[in-house]
């Protein structure tokens, strides 16, 4: 007989699981070490959740728990800076930096002084503040005096500490950081957004200043922000300068850039310049520059400031990349949604390593606030970014009379009128099923790599197959033979795009295609949901509805109510998976890949068998749960015999329920007369049976 888990024993678990997860998170982020597997790790999360689901009242604001976001947040409250929040003075020029260290000089009247020379790390400021260890409030820069409480927010930021574990730590102080999103976190959040059509995003820092803004916190923590803390302020902080204050942000297991040097004069601080203006770009995250303090906490004191910035700091801004050249034109691609981006086509221009030929403009927006005119002279910069971007215009080259540029009206493929949402930045061209290049970007998005992986097809041989008729969607490849496929000219995917005219590179890139077409049959479930294309489902959101509903079927069957109860699942994919299924062409495409047999179901689903006595009993589940996840008691369902379906019918044999159902279903059981069980009688349900047995 197992003994009964006592509330004080669970609170001691919770206590020593939350310092075990914060020990290993802090190896994880900050020191790029592990001493355990990702498994095991997610195995103590697991069980602090559990632990916490049955003793609501010992789930504390500061576990490791509350990293996963919470409720949405409707409003941000502005607080006031206790200390301002001041921005510094910027400079481009050596000359400026020569003419601060005299200002200082100037100041200290004849004292030994020393800098401390930080890297200007491209994010957002925010400021922290800790009270007997906790952080209890972070608050963006606002307008310096004051800013928006992000608290929420902020604690989704794994590399920052809920709660201080050295003693030796102040009872009240303040941190001030950067808060960004690293180089491969922005990168993969804007494949994700190219995964489901959406226009990506121009630069990191904006998007991380967004991202902290947003009012779901769950949302925050998927798109996984950093942080780097570089001052300790506070009125118990006895540290003497600024080198100090950093060792102690380090002792609490802030999360620092290591990238800081203690430099004795303006030749050391020019030596740091120059060693990083390239160095940089290999770091983790964006940088636009050098911020060079004094060091000593009563000498920055003695210099004081002005009304806008300290007069002991300065900051250094490394010239981006650039070069000018000229614009010749404007073109208009279609994206396989519809989403219309212009590019700039430029007389080619040597820029960091490459030749640049053309640059994003990213939409209508952009090209307004630019003022373009067809021939100007245009800067271009890349700075740390792979993509290079049109910043400005030299309006001191451009002619006479020179019309403005006018974004096109009608698509640039199919000539139908473009539709621009409200709210949106994007125009669309809505023949989503007439526009070829549409139709063509859906077939190249089935068969990525994260889809349905089907290699040696390129876009010209796409293109070939759509224009002979041969195609006219992604489940059309299932059906092709080798004759259709050895007639045509063939461009390859991988490498650089090559035409294949001799028949003997024909007839095996045929070959090769009829065997990766072949091939695409055995991929998962989630690759081929994936691969479908439904409007903002990406690879992520496609993995949660295939763990959730399992096959195919499910989720077309699913109506709102129960999309919304997957996880991650929000309104707007939910709608759009709905709108997906209504449409007759959709559903006949949907049944050519089962005709083609892929995989449209979930291999992995086998539940241990406990028991046979809930055999032929159909469930649907709504609601959270105490004892379960909602996926955990679905397990529980299937290994006691029963049958989990979607939707509320007539014949359904029983709604469980736990707290929050969906009022739909319930309203819908309880005029269908059907049997609404809790948590504890399902449980009930069970043991009585197994006795039965």
């Amino acid at each position: 007989m197992s003994s009964v888990i006592t509330k004080e024993d669970t609170q001691k678990e919770i206590v020593r699981l939350s310092d075990l997860i914060d020990y290993h998170s802090h190896l994880y982020y900050q020191k790029n070490t592990t001493e355990i597997s990702d498994y095991e790790f997610d195995q103590l999360l697991d069980k602090l959740i559990h632990l916490e689901d049955l003793f609501p009242e010992l789930k504390s604001p500061f576990s490791p728990t509350q990293r996963v976001g919470g409720p949405v947040t409707k409003e941000f409250e502005a607080v006031v800076h206790k200390y301002p929040m001041l921005s510094l003075g910027n400079t481009y020029s050596r000359d400026d930096i020569i003419e601060f260290d005299k200002r200082v000089a100037k100041g200290l009247e004849g004292q030994d002084y020393e800098y401390i020379c930080e890297l200007k790390f491209d994010g957002v400021a925010i400021s922290l503040t800790y009270k007997k260890g906790l952080l209890v409030r972070a608050v963006t820069r606002g307008d310096g005096i004051r800013g928006d409480d992000v608290t929420a927010n902020a604690k989704t930021i794994r590399t920052l500490p809920l709660k201080i574990k050295n003693k030796d730590s102040p009872e009240e102080f303040e941190v001030r950081g950067e808060v960004f999103l690293s180089k491969e976190a922005f990168r993969k959040l804007n494949e994700e957004r190219a995964d489901i059509g959406e226009e990506t995003y121009v630069n990191a820092r904006n998007t991380s200043s967004g991202t902290l803004k947003l009012h779901d916190s769950s949302e925050v923590a998927r798109r996984r922000l950093d942080c780097y803390l570089y001052s300790l302020l506070g009125p118990e902080s006895d540290v003497k300068t600024h080198e100090e204050s950093i060792a102690k942000l380090i002792d609490m297991y802030f999360n620092v850039s290591p990238t800081f040097r203690k430099c004795h004069n303006v030749t050391e601080i020019f030596d740091y310049i120059d060693e990083w203006e390239t160095r940089r770009f290999k770091l983790p995250v964006e940088t636009d520059g050098v911020v060079i303090k004094v060091n000593s906490i009563s000498q920055q004191e003695e210099l004081g400031y002005t009304a806008k910035s300290p007069r002991w700091a300065i900051s250094y801004k490394y010239k981006a990349e650039s070069a000018t050249t000229k614009l010749k034109d404007i073109t208009y691609q279609v994206g396989r949604t519809g989403a219309i981006t212009p590019v700039a086509e430029l007389v080619p221009v040597f820029l960091a390593g490459t030749t640049v030929k053309r640059a994003s403009l990213h939409n209508a927006n952009e090209i307004a606030r630019l003022d373009l005119r067809i021939g100007d002279i245009v800067f271009i910069e890349k700075g740390g970014e792979i993509i290079p971007k049109v910043t400005r215009v030299d309006i001191s080259k451009r002619g006479y009379n020179v019309p403005k540029v006018t974004f096109i009206t009608n698509c640039p493929e199919c000539n139908t009128p473009l539709v621009r949402k409200q709210g949106e930045a994007v125009h669309y061209c809505p023949n989503e099923k007439g526009c070829s290049t549409q139709i063509q970007g859906r077939i190249e998005h089935f068969i990525q790599r994260k889809a349905m992986n089907i290699e040696s097809l390129g876009p010209e041989t796409i293109r070939g197959l759509l224009d002979k008729g041969l195609i006219h969607d992604g489940a059309g490849l299932y059906t092709l033979n080798f004759d259709d496929l050895n007639g045509l000219e063939f461009t390859m995917q991988t490498g650089k795009d090559r035409m294949m005219k001799s028949r003997s590179l024909r007839e095996k890139s045929a070959q090769n295609i009829i065997k990766a077409v072949e091939k695409s049959k055995s991929r998962p479930f989630e690759n081929v949901l994936f691969g479908i294309g439904i409007r903002y489902v990406g690879a992520t959101v496609s993995e949660k509805l295939v763990n959730h509903f399992k096959t195919i079927e499910r989720i077309q069957d699913a109506g709102f109510d129960e999309l919304i109860e997957a996880e991650d699942i929000g309104e707007r994919i939910a709608h759009s998976i709905e709108s997906f299924f209504k449409d007759s062409d959709n559903l006949n495409f949907i049944n050519k890949l089962k005709y083609a047999g892929l995989i449209l179901e979930k291999q992995d689903d086998i539940s241990e068998i406990q028991s046979g006595v809930l055999n032929g009993k159909t469930f649907v589940v709504s609601g959270t749960f105490k004892n379960f996840s909602r996926d955990e008691i679905k397990e529980s369902v299937k290994s006691h015999g029963g049958i989990i379906i979607s939707s509320v019918s007539a014949k359904l044999d029983y709604l469980l329920t736990g707290e929050k159902p969906g009022p739909s279903k319930i309203s819908k059981a309880g005029k269908l007369g059907i049997s609404m069980i809790t948590e504890n009688e399902f449980l009930e349900m069970i043991a009585t049976l197994n006795q039965d047995v």
